[in-house]
């Protein structure tokens, strides 16, 4: 069956042009930037910790959630009902944990030591003069990060290409192009502040769909009603009762949130504020940003079942299809094409922050502290090579997703619980233990990527519970376990003591 929403774009010239204004804007805002970017890889990597809070919040929360909750979660509401609840409430309540306790810490102690990457901050934490923490850990983000940029550009590519009529290969090159130049240019700066646009995109979609949906229904009630008339067999799993799952499903879909305090992209927005305190501010528009988004979602997918029963009344059969083919028959063609950007908006801000964390891998933590450490590098230098490398990732991505595209969508199925999983207990337990040791944290790192991939591949295991979870919790007892059978450094802690002291953390 031929996707109707994907015509309905290149067929209407006022859908094109709103696109199109959404586009104008990203890119105008990668050049604006480029000068302040300029200036150095602090102001290129983290914003020279300029950043204000409500950049913070909404950058720290779009970044995050990529095309899995405009498609991929719509379409779970879809198949269970209110049940996929659960998997937003998980990151939704990590992530007011991280802007409430973690994210001042991490601020105040990477200021302090002059980090800019999360391999810096574990080298610094735990005086780690050998290399292999920073080693191993920009390692890790590069795995998991070329290939999931490189899933984004093929998601981008699939919607680019068949909205426009391009062509699924032209679509990917555009998107990456997009991508690529605002990124290069601008930075961080750029990221963050076209991850905040895209953020309104984003919300204006999720926000105005389902409530048009409900009206020309009738009202909540009516698409109660509509529900309650559907044949059971041919619902299925869908309920409207948040509790029609089991506590294994609940408990899985609960863990999607410690992904979170594990991701480099997301941990990076903490780093670039200006002022720590203010984070208390980012924490309740980022809550209250998350909470709105995620409502859309879900009552999108609950509406979208009243509307198209059965799955064989979508294009292709497919529920992640539903966002975009109920917009395409309930909007004016102006808001359909902002629901487009808004699919966009979520691709291009999850793919531009993890483009400049892998970029910052092998520029600062690779090239700057290891194979030129001791050495006077010119910060425009340095600059330089940052662009060059994001011009070489986008590359490796492409070449990636077009010639191993299904290990590519593999390794994005367990690319946000590897980095939660290796880096999220490492990270928490490094700011909030001081009894934390450098054996530990290795331990954690391998553990948790491991237990992710075995995980994640064996069926009966799969299918008890979300990979992520016993991965966390495993990682978490293996550096807390390895860290008491090791000795830290003396002086390991100091700079962690000093700031709680100083700060009454």
């Amino acid at each position: 069956m031929e996707n109707v929403s994907q015509i309905a774009i290149h067929a209407n010239p006022l859908a094109i042009l709103s696109f199109i204004f959404y586009l104008a804007i990203i890119v105008a805002i990668g050049v604006l930037a480029t000068k302040f970017s300029s200036a150095g890889i602090s102001e290129f990597f983290i914003g020279g910790r300029k950043m204000k809070e409500f950049v913070v919040a909404l950058s720290a929360v779009v970044s995050g959630r990529s095309a899995w909750l405009l498609v991929g979660v719509t379409g779970m509401a879809y198949i269970r009902g209110a049940s996929a609840i659960w998997a937003v409430a998980g990151y939704i309540i990590v992530e007011l944990f991280l802007f409430l306790f973690l994210a001042k810490r991490l601020r105040r102690y990477t200021e302090k030591m002059d980090n800019l990457t999360i391999p810096d901050f574990f080298e610094s934490r735990y005086k780690d003069k050998s290399n292999v923490l920073r080693i191993i850990s920009v390692v890790i983000i590069l795995i998991f990060m070329v290939a999931y940029v490189s899933a984004q550009f093929n998601a981008g590519g699939k919607a680019f290409g068949a909205s426009f009529g391009l062509g699924e290969f032209n679509g990917v090159l555009v998107t990456a192009l997009i991508v690529l130049a605002y990124t290069m240019m601008g930075g961080f700066l750029a990221v963050s502040l076209t991850d905040m646009v895209q953020a309104f995109f984003m919300i204006i979609g999720l926000l105005i769909l389902p409530v048009i949906a409900i009206i020309k229904l009738g009202g909540w009630s009516d698409v109660l009603t509509a529900l309650s008339t559907i044949d059971p067999e041919v619902l299925g799993s869908f309920s409207i009762d948040p509790f029609a799952l089991s506590a294994g499903g609940i408990i899985g879909f609960l863990g999607i949130g410690l992904g979170s305090p594990g991701n480099p992209h997301i941990l990076v927005r903490y780093m670039s504020i200006d002022d720590p305190r203010a984070l208390r501010k980012s924490a309740l528009i980022g809550t209250v940003w998350n909470t709105l988004m995620a409502w859309g979602a879900i009552y999108i997918g609950i509406v979208g079942r009243a509307y198209y029963p059965a799955k064989n009344l979508l294009p292709n059969s497919d529920p992640e299809n539903l966002f975009p083919y109920l917009a395409s028959t309930h909007l004016h063609p102006i808001l359909f094409g902002i629901i487009i950007a808004s699919i966009f908006a979520a691709i291009m801000s999850t793919a531009d922050s993890q483009l400049l964390v892998a970029a910052s891998g092998v520029v600062r933590d690779i090239y700057q502290k290891i194979m030129v450490k001791g050495k006077e590098i010119s910060q425009k230098k340095l600059v330089l090579l940052s662009r060059v490398v994001i011009i070489l990732l986008v590359v490796i991505a492409l070449i990636l997703g077009a010639v191993a595209s299904q290990l590519v969508f593999w390794l994005v199925l367990f690319a946000w619980a590897g980095l939660g999983a290796s880096f999220g207990p490492t990270i928490i337990l490094s700011l909030f233990w001081k009894r934390t040791t450098k054996q530990g944290v290795i331990a954690g790192f391998i553990s948790g990527t491991l237990i992710t991939i075995i995980w994640n591949q064996t069926p009966f295991l799969k299918s008890l519970i979300y990979e992520l979870v016993p991965a966390f919790v495993i990682s978490t007892l293996m550096t807390v376990f390895v860290s008491l059978f090791t000795t830290p450094p003396p002086e390991a802690s100091k700079e962690l003591d000093e700031i709680s002291a100083k700060y009454k953390m």
